[in-house]
């Protein structure tokens, strides 16, 4: 995200949002894809809307939590393809445009704040980019995870990004390879997902994570996310020194003294 972005004072007020629905409490912002009955298929207006509600949850201070969920059957069908053929979409949202369809990938990957990814239903296609970047993910035990792009002569190029980042390359080549879906105990097993639970119980295990990640030192997680991006990429020997500069900084910052000074008192941490 660009300086000017960030300069930029955001706010959620009076804004409408046709394509998701965003709330806040207890610092955790909820983002909800809201087009159940095209299966949360990613359209211009869901781009506009996620990649705005993203920036406005990284520019805030008290969100320390993002929660991706979705309302209906699906949890996402990947993008529209019925308006991958261009012309102009008539959409109620009065969101501004700040970016492409590919920088929601980068807003969650650089957004340095937890988002869980709350998944109800069925991950297809271009959706696979939510949950590979998220920094959680929690499932359904019924959902299913497909990469289905080969079926119609396309290959999941994007998707490969995140995916192979999270999946062991011969499971995660073949599942680009053939096409079909994975059940979420599958999906846990190779890394996709952090664990699967009973449908009844979803929403629940995703507040109490939410919550529990929100009650840690926030300007800590901040820079340990976005150390561990950072560090992804490098050489061994490039990313040493690079931790040290970063550890040097945390011990230093108000988080690590309030910590500290918590534990010798024997009292819990009020993060600021």
């Amino acid at each position: 995200m660009s300086a000017t972005a960030n300069e930029e004072l955001l706010s959620l007020e009076g804004l409408v949002f046709e394509a998701v629905i965003v709330t806040e409490q207890d610092n955790v912002l909820t983002i909800t894809l809201n087009r159940p009955k095209r299966k949360n298929a990613i359209n211009a207006a869901m781009t506009n809307e996620l990649i705005y509600a993203l920036d406005y949850a990284k520019q805030q201070r008290h969100i320390r939590v993002v929660v991706l969920a979705a309302n209906g059957d699906v949890f996402c069908a990947g993008g529209d393809l019925s308006t991958m053929r261009g012309g102009a979409q008539e959409t109620t949202s009065t969101v501004p445009k700040r970016g492409e369809s590919d920088d929601i990938s980068l807003r969650i990957r650089h957004l340095y704040k937890p988002v869980i990814a709350q998944i109800q239903g069925a991950v297809l296609a271009g959706a696979l980019l939510l949950v590979c970047n998220a920094s959680h993910a929690i499932a359904a035990e019924h959902a299913k995870f497909s990469a289905p792009e080969i079926k119609r002569g396309i290959w999941p190029f994007m998707v490969m990004a995140g995916l192979f980042r999270l999946m062991p390359k011969r499971a995660g080549l073949d599942f680009i390879c053939q096409g079909e879906p994975i059940d979420a105990q599958a999906a846990a097993q190779w890394g996709l997902i952090n664990e699967s639970v009973p449908a009844g119980e979803l929403a629940q295990r995703v507040a109490e994570r939410a919550a529990a990640l929100a009650n840690l030192a926030p300007t800590t997680m901040q820079m340990g996310l976005e150390a561990y991006v950072k560090q992804e990429d490098m050489a061994f020997d490039e990313a040493l020194p690079y931790l040290r500069t970063q550890i040097d900084a945390c011990v230093q910052s108000a988080d690590a003294k309030e910590g500290i000074t918590a534990f010798l008192e024997k009292r819990e941490p009020q993060w600021d």
